[in-house]
């Protein structure tokens, strides 16, 4: 009886196993670096996407990107939660007790970020330490070894968030909603959603509008520290990680695309390329 049963719960297991969708099938973001590849949610993915692109904007180095993200890993499960431990709240729960600032400052995602590198930066040689000590230093956390264990995910996402790993995010979203592009109020209201995000988390001067249904960013305005191809792949991957929240369809980085359908980055032919330095936002079209 208990060999049948055990065939039983195999039987089920294998017919579960069969009518569920994959893992890939579920919606989520995965970042792939040396083989293996880490899944955030739709809502972590963006938040990741936030809190790299701070680091890229204040023109420190990737290895900045991989200790905050560990960090709000650790904190928040890169959420931003209104409640924690007594007063923290944010993606790193900071508290307004300690002077990180009032609830409603350390609510808003940028701020908390740019507070948190701000406290990175006056860490004598942080990018030598650790990534549980480099954190630990800035939020004095009663758990100052917990950081460590989100390092390898940590520094995946910050490899294809600061271009070191080209084409390195893909994410698995519903369809975005279509915009009637014979309709300029319709048109203007998206494309306006689009570049608000840009502005938001990568700053003024880098969306511009494009052909059509299209968003054009410019990797210059942000290649002070990296060379303006990795900006380019970092802009790339911001751009599918943050795609659930913008609506974009299509992602084009030099020949390669992501395209929201089928879920992957392919080669388009080189005369449908992206020049060097720019990403191409496309919004699905109606009809």
């Amino acid at each position: 009886m208990v060999a049948l049963g055990g065939l039983a719960v195999g039987g089920v297991v294998f017919f579960l196993d069969r009518v569920q969708p994959q893992a890939s099938e579920r919606q989520g973001c995965v970042a792939t670096l040396d083989d293996t590849s880490w899944r955030l949610s739709v809502t972590q993915a963006d938040n990741a996407a936030l809190i790299a692109t701070m680091s890229l904007r204040r023109e420190m180095p990737a290895r900045a990107a991989t200790i905050g993200l560990a960090t709000a890993l650790q904190e928040s499960s890169l959420v931003n939660i209104d409640y924690g431990d007594r007063d923290s709240v944010g993606l790193f729960q900071q508290r307004t007790s300690q002077g990180w600032g009032t609830i409603e400052e350390i609510m808003d995602p940028v701020y908390s970020t740019t507070k948190f590198y701000e406290g990175l930066e006056t860490v004598d040689g942080y990018l030598d330490l650790p990534v549980t000590v480099a954190a630990q230093a800035v939020q004095r956390s009663g758990f100052p070894d917990a950081y460590a264990q989100h390092e390898s995910r940590s520094r995946a996402w910050a490899a294809a968030l600061r271009g070191q790993t080209p084409a390195g995010i893909t994410c698995t979203l519903p369809d975005a909603a279509r915009v009637e592009a014979g309709n300029p109020t319709s048109v203007d209201a998206a494309l306006a959603t689009v570049e608000a995000r840009v502005a938001r988390d990568l700053g003024d001067g880098v969306a511009s509008r494009g052909d059509g249904l299209s968003v054009v960013l410019d990797a210059a305005p942000l290649s002070g520290r990296d060379p303006v191809d990795a900006v380019a792949q970092a802009l790339g991957s911001w751009s599918v990680a943050t795609a659930s929240a913008t609506g974009v369809q299509t992602v084009s980085v030099g020949d390669a695309r992501w395209d929201r359908t089928s879920r992957a980055w392919t080669t388009v032919d080189p005369a449908a390329a992206v020049p060097e330095g720019q990403v191409r936002l496309t919004l699905p079209a109606a009809g």
